[in-house]
């Protein structure tokens, strides 16, 4: 028979033995510091419910700019980073603060404009040649000026235009610092056009007059890797954890979660791990 005192000796044993217990034992958590466009398009929404009940464990999500969300890897305060912005990704890895970088998937960008068009590009499968024409005419730009993928794609384009943005751009060129949500949402209430990946825009439904202006050009592809922080760097990270994540992702299971994930039967992201040039 249990008697009250048994009742609380077991109570204080159970206690004393969840204390001794690592972290990792008691919760089954990682951190993933990732870009806006995984965020707000709705996929992490779709793919980590799948995720935790296949493995358990809870993937708690930091959504910032690719910039930013390195920045979080290179302090430690991630597990796992999963941005889109190769160059920096591969710099990343290459300064000791990721372990590898794998390919999980792509999309593309686009440039959305208002309906009216005022810089006349609509249709236009050139989009060094519709950014021109944006900067000649001086139609509304929004520049997200946040240092994510989504901003660093965009400065790369002007580069390939052949103009020098910081030097040639004037009142009709607003960079805001802020998301890709926000963003869309200046250029909707402002008429102006704005470069958004794919997926945020199929998501984005405070859309208002705007519509996309350009896409299909070649140099609009958007691809998307993961990395997990280099725990040599920081001892505080679950490499473990970390690398199940990864390793789903980029599975054949990870994979068509990705590949299921639409909006109105549309597909937002393409999945190619099995690139080895991604």
């Amino acid at each position: 028979m249990l008697t009250r005192r048994t009742l609380i000796a077991a109570t204080a044993i159970g206690a004393l033995l969840l204390g001794a217990m690592p972290a990792s034992a008691q919760e089954k958590s990682i951190v993933v510091s990732s870009t806006t466009s995984t965020q707000d398009s709705g996929l992490f929404g779709h793919i980590l419910p799948l995720f935790k009940a296949k493995t358990g464990i809870d993937v708690k999500v930091v959504s910032q700019g690719t910039g930013q969300a390195l920045d979080t890897g290179r302090r430690g305060d991630a597990d796992v980073v999963f941005v889109h912005a190769r160059a920096q990704e591969e710099k990343f890895v290459a300064d000791g603060f990721g372990v590898k970088r794998f390919a999980v998937m792509y999309n593309d960008f686009v440039l959305i404009g208002p309906k009216g068009d005022p810089a006349g590009i609509k249709d236009t499968k050139d989009i060094t040649a519709a950014l021109k024409t944006i900067k000649d005419k001086g139609a509304p730009f929004i520049s997200r000026g946040d240092k994510s993928g989504t901003h660093s794609a965009e400065l790369n384009l002007w580069k390939a235009t052949g103009i020098d943005i910081a030097k040639d751009k004037g009142p009709w060129y607003k960079e805001i610092g802020q998301g890709m949500g926000a963003a869309l949402n200046t250029a909707s209430a402002s008429n102006a056009y704005v470069l958004a990946d794919r997926g945020t825009w199929l998501s984005f439904k405070n859309r208002g007059d705007l519509i996309i202006a350009v896409e299909g050009d070649k140099r609009l592809f958007n691809q998307y890797g993961v990395m997990l922080v280099n725990p040599a760097k920081h001892p505080s990270v679950k490499k473990d954890l970390g690398q199940q994540f990864i390793d789903w992702l980029v599975s054949a299971e990870g994979q068509k979660a990705i590949t299921d994930y639409k909006i109105n039967g549309e597909q937002l992201f393409y999945p190619n791990a099995k690139d080895a040039s991604a």
